[in-house]
């Protein structure tokens, strides 16, 4: 087994993998008590190529892989790639591109909604994994050979699968249908992590202007927290925490001593008192931004039973095409196409118009008919 633990001979498979079209990776790493994952392990693979990196070995410089993760002829495979390319946008400033995701691709073939790793490997290779290491410590060291051949086996399988799935995908003319997908894990700002954005990751239980601005502070509060101590948000207070005190507006110490979900003691610490000083700072601010939410417009009374049909029609469509129904449409968009042939949806557009949109429309205007027959629907022209 190709163990990677010095600089050299990580920009030696680097070479080796920059010649290749694509590279499967996977990561093995720790996040239970830390904010930033700890990166433990780097596993990479191409066609006659696979090495296992160890970003934990003393002296390794992890640039020649950041500098492949950024090559722009090299197509990156992952599955289930968004925890994978959050951590390497942390390490190299940058996210890798381009990038093929075997979770959206599986969708699109037929697997169903975010198969899971083993799964899709046992359908399409017909091969069963070991898991007997996936809980295992990976930051310990040394690694065992079980555990770094579990590690490896996991993307010499991605290896294997990429080369089917592309060809059914191509095949079928389905490759482009995951170019909105790819495009969406690309977005910098779904791995954003700036305090003062941290709200928009809580739902709002009531919209008022203060409340909104006491919950916006406080969650910037908790995510500098976080981030200074790398810990993770629950372990400086839970989400309850944050929604009681924008409730409540605490203004001393005695005002925590009140909240039911803020832990015993918090109002005496130096942290609680910066954040009675963030909130006494924002709320006294003459210039402090107003929230205004604009409740979205009520759905036509009397629609449920149209979503209900398009919902059908959806799951139908799916099963036709063979592709999972969440990628086509969601629940919402189905209720935005209910309510508007003109809605501004994905699901009425570009290839998922083809397979669903213009059906659906018809449905709406009676120019399609869903009947049941021996316990199947099908679709009828009306």
């Amino acid at each position: 087994m190709r163990v990677i633990t010095k600089t050299a001979d990580l920009a030696t498979l680097r070479q080796e993998l920059a010649s290749q079209p694509f590279v499967a990776v996977d990561t093995e790493f720790m996040r239970e008590t830390t904010y930033w994952p700890k990166l433990c392990l780097i596993q990479a693979a191409a066609p006659g190529i696979e090495a296992v990196i160890d970003p934990l070995a003393e002296g390794l410089d992890l640039q020649p892989f950041l500098e492949l993760m950024a090559d722009s002829n090299v197509l990156k495979v992952f599955h289930a790639a968004r925890q994978d390319l959050e951590i390497f946008l942390k390490l190299g400033g940058q996210l890798p591109h381009p990038v093929f995701d075997s979770q959206i691709a599986a969708m699109a073939c037929g697997y169903g909604d975010t198969v899971a790793y083993d799964a899709l490997v046992q359908q399409v290779l017909k091969r069963r994994l070991d898991k007997s290491s996936r809980f295992t410590d990976w930051s310990r060291r040394p690694l065992s050979e079980s555990q770094l051949a579990y590690a490896l086996a996991d993307v010499t399988h991605l290896r294997d699968l990429y080369p089917r799935i592309h060809q059914k995908l191509a095949d079928s003319n389905r490759l482009s249908w995951l170019d909105e997908e790819h495009a969406y894990l690309l977005d910098p700002e779904i791995y954003d992590t700036t305090p003062e954005n941290a709200w928009r990751r809580l739902k709002l239980r009531k919209t008022t202007a203060d409340y909104v601005l006491a919950l916006q502070v406080a969650a910037a509060w908790r995510e500098r927290q976080s981030q200074m101590r790398d810990v993770p948000r629950g372990r400086i207070v839970k989400d309850e925490a944050l929604y009681e005190i924008a409730e409540h507006r605490p203004k001393s110490a005695a005002d925590f001593d009140r909240m039911r979900a803020v832990p015993r003691g918090f109002g005496n610490s130096r942290a609680a008192q910066e954040l009675v000083q963030a909130l006494d700072k924002a709320f006294t601010d003459p210039n402090r931004p107003v929230f205004k939410y604009e409740r979205p417009p009520p759905l036509p009374s009397g629609l449920g039973p149209t979503v209900e049909l398009l919902k059908v029609l959806l799951r139908y469509e799916a099963d036709t095409h063979g592709v999972a129904p969440r990628l086509i449409a969601s629940a919402s968009e189905v209720e935005a196409i209910a309510a508007s042939d003109t809605a501004d949806v994905p699901a009425l557009s570009g290839w998922r118009r083809k397979v669903f949109g213009e059906r659906a429309l018809a449905l709406k205007h009676g120019k399609l008919a869903l009947k049941l027959k021996d316990g199947k629907v099908f679709v009828e022209e009306a």
